[in-house]
């Protein structure tokens, strides 16, 4: 039975460790890629040529500072900011805002509510997209930080491609929900995004929180009008230009995210819309590359649940030290590829092992409750392009 035990405990071991330095290795590689000198300079007043359309909601608390932030960052950049015409909040924040900064680019869009079945946010970007007189087009979310470097690295790599997307960091927010929701973006969006799905495989989707393209050929893809129907814009997105053969880039660029998390029920909330767009994601997928990604991004969860499992029912020396082994690795893995993305390490041991434990509960929760809320709307959600809004809280 101790050998049983033993091997495997050695085999769930070396199965964690493998996929886990696989991906750390390709992320390695991408991370020293993007980091050569880059051979494009931009011109003088580059700045000027970017056009930052963002959708705005209230509800974060962190909203005002948000936005302020950026405007110090990118203060030579055209600002569209997209509201409701009924969120009288995000009115008076962006208002004061525009008064505080009057030498700012800014210009306020006020609009209906979008028609049912309507992506609220892509209903927002298309309204503004026949404004937009400049040669790029950011999209970034309205809780989403861009530094100067950022935006300078993302306007420098669109020459590789037709779309450059950031990568995710989380600001750790004050709370237990907020940590964790933390920990879960820190410590996979690099293994994630920077590997993509396999070295020989080419982005399925983006990361919709902050992405840069050509203005002039996304107007002559039909702009966002061709994904308005689709909860996900962001898959829809890509799927949009990989129909037409445009290349995606996913840069080392790193935007800020920082969502007021204020309990343990808004960290589920937010853990359950996402993992709910991933089951979107996965029914477009083929059944060799379903099982693909859980292979290498599904199953390290369920592994380390195994050690953890296997030591608690059979505390023996080897299999405690295997475990901690295990841990440490992985520990000093997620440090070291932080620390180069970010220069600055945001690894919490203990939360970082719970928010991984918690992957497959959130989901079940997601393949089985297909409601979600963002902020203060609630959808029913059957598929990208069938969602409907409910009431409720």
């Amino acid at each position: 039975m101790g050998l049983n035990v033993n091997a495997i405990t050695w085999l769930a071991a070396g199965l964690y460790l493998g996929l886990l330095l696989f991906k750390a290795y390709f992320a390695r590689v991408a991370l020293k890629a993007s980091q050569q000198p880059s051979t494009h300079a931009l011109p003088p007043g580059w700045m000027a040529q970017v056009s930052i359309l963002q959708p705005i909601l209230s509800g974060d608390p962190h909203l005002p500072q948000v936005l302020e932030d950026n405007l110090r960052a990118m203060a030579d950049a055209r600002f569209f900011w997209l509201i409701d015409d009924d969120d009288g909040v995000a009115q008076t924040i962006t208002q004061a805002l525009v008064h505080q900064y009057p030498a700012h680019h800014i210009q306020i869009r006020c609009l209906p509510k979008a028609p049912e079945g309507t992506n609220p946010k892509s209903f927002k970007l298309q309204a503004a997209l026949a404004e937009v007189n400049t040669r790029v087009l950011l999209v970034l979310d309205d809780d989403a930080r861009l530094s100067t470097t950022a935006l300078e690295e993302l306007i420098c790599t669109l020459d590789q491609g037709d779309l450059v997307t950031a990568l995710p960091c989380y600001r750790e927010a004050i709370g237990l929900g907020g940590r964790l929701l933390a920990q879960f973006v820190n410590n996979n969006a690099a293994l994630t995004y920077l590997p993509r799905l396999l070295p020989f495989a080419g982005p399925i989707s983006i990361n919709g929180m902050c992405y840069a393209l050509s203005t002039q050929r996304l107007r002559e893809l039909g702009g966002f009008s061709t994904i308005l129907t689709h909860l996900t814009d962001d898959l829809a997105m890509a799927r949009l230009l990989l129909r037409h053969h445009f290349r995606l880039v996913q840069s080392i660029a790193c935007v800020e995210v920082q969502t007021g998390i204020p309990d343990l029920s808004a960290y589920v909330r937010q853990m359950h819309r996402w993992f709910l767009f991933a089951t979107l994601l996965l029914r477009t997928q083929s059944g060799q590359m379903k099982a693909l990604i859980g292979l290498v991004q599904g199953l390290h969860p369920w592994l380390l649940w195994m050690l953890i499992a296997i030591v608690l029912s059979f505390p023996t020396q080897v299999t405690g030290l295997t475990l901690c082994l295990v841990l440490l690795i992985r520990s000093g893995v997620l440090c070291g590829l932080q620390k180069q993305l970010t220069a600055k390490v945001r690894h919490r041991p203990l939360l970082s092992v719970i928010s991984e434990l918690l992957q497959p509960l959130h989901f079940l929760h997601a393949t089985l409750q297909r409601t979600i809320r963002w902020r203060t709307r609630v959808y029913r959600v059957r598929d990208n392009d069938d969602f409907v809004s409910v009431s409720g809280k």
